[in-house]
């Protein structure tokens, strides 16, 4: 017999104000680049301050959105820690770098080689709640966070762990932006959020955060029912997939009331959207998350945490959530409150 989950706690840092627990979306404007960036909190009362002045912003944000998930759930050591991240540090990778080629790779410091390390957040957050147990960071691209949240399941549905702590995370630098920007990541002309759905354009806006989940055994308001992940499919395939997942998960798909999609403007992928769209009723509320977020690897993270929320507000009682990376990486996740 499956072994059902439960989200119990959750946190973002995000591009909105989402840290705090009043959460309402807005449509940020933009002025330099189509670049969101995430809001940060203080840090003060999360990280102590000898510690706080070595760390890069996606180590602070990392770890601060977990220890905050941990309050907010009542919980100071889960079973297991999980998270995905498809870049990592890069602030701390572009610095090493830029070191090594400064002082031709004598006396570097050691610093931000380490904390360019993919699982650096995984570390802190051991460290310093003292879990010993599981702890696993998956870096696949548009996949990361999506086999982190597989692996809590099974961590789970296993008998391994009762809760686990499971999180993406991932910032956008100004030189990845521009590196990004020369492959077609982004849209060339300065577009606001409000305007990147119907611009008609090639690219998206960029974007970053950290979000962490409270997995666990324990009954709560949000159920996670389950997840899909599909690599390449045709938008023939995608149909009938989305089809077939919420048979075996014995949804009809006139009882979906929320659709949290990823879609974010570009038209070189945003047709299967339209794909998964016809497999539910018309009349499904539809939020498209990337207005709010921006597009980075695990934004499908902060999809997640949206579903959450909007669960939790008592509006909607079934949400699924479809995002895709670029036309490559597809998820299907479906939740009951």
């Amino acid at each position: 017999m499956d072994i059902k989950c439960y989200i119990q706690a959750s946190a973002a840092i995000s591009p909105q104000q989402s840290f705090t627990g009043d959460y309402t979306p807005q449509l940020l404007p933009l002025t330099e680049r189509n670049l969101l960036r995430a809001q940060e909190p203080g840090y003060a009362g999360f990280i102590p301050p000898n510690s706080l002045r070595r760390m890069s912003r996606l180590l602070k944000m990392g770890l601060t959105s977990a220890l905050q998930c941990l309050r907010n759930g009542n919980a100071s050591v889960p079973g297991a820690i999980i998270t995905g991240t498809g870049r990592g540090s890069l602030q701390d990778t572009e610095k090493f770098l830029h070191d090594i080629r400064t002082y031709e790779e004598t006396a570097l410091n050691p610093t931000p080689f380490i904390q360019s390390t993919y699982n650096s957040v995984n570390g802190l957050v051991a460290l310093q709640q003292q879990c010993t147990d599981y702890n696993n960071t998956f870096v696949h691209r548009g996949f990361s966070f999506e086999h982190a949240l597989l692996d809590s399941i099974l961590q789970i549905q296993e008998g391994a762990a009762q809760s686990v702590l499971t999180g993406g995370f991932d910032e956008m630098t100004v030189e990845h932006h521009y590196i990004k920007s020369r492959i077609g990541y982004w849209k060339t002309a300065l577009t606001q959020p409000a305007d990147m759905l119907e611009s008609g354009t090639q690219g998206t806006v960029a974007g970053e955060g950290s979000v962490f989940f409270l997995i666990g055994t324990a009954p709560s308001a949000v159920e996670l029912k389950g997840m899909q992940m599909l690599y390449k499919p045709t938008p023939e395939q995608l149909s009938a997939s989305l089809t077939q997942f919420l048979a075996q998960q014995g949804v009809a798909p006139e009882e979906i009331d929320l659709l949290v999609s990823g879609r974010n403007g570009d038209t070189r992928f945003d047709h299967f959207y339209d794909v998964a769209e016809k497999v539910l009723p018309s009349s499904v509320e539809k939020i498209h998350f990337k207005q709010y977020c921006g597009e980075y690897d695990t934004a499908g993270a902060f999809g997640m945490w949206t579903v959450t929320q909007e669960l939790l507000s008592g509006r909607h009682k079934t949400a699924l959530l479809y995002n895709h990376f670029y036309g490559e990486q597809h998820t299907f996740v479906l939740l009951q409150a």
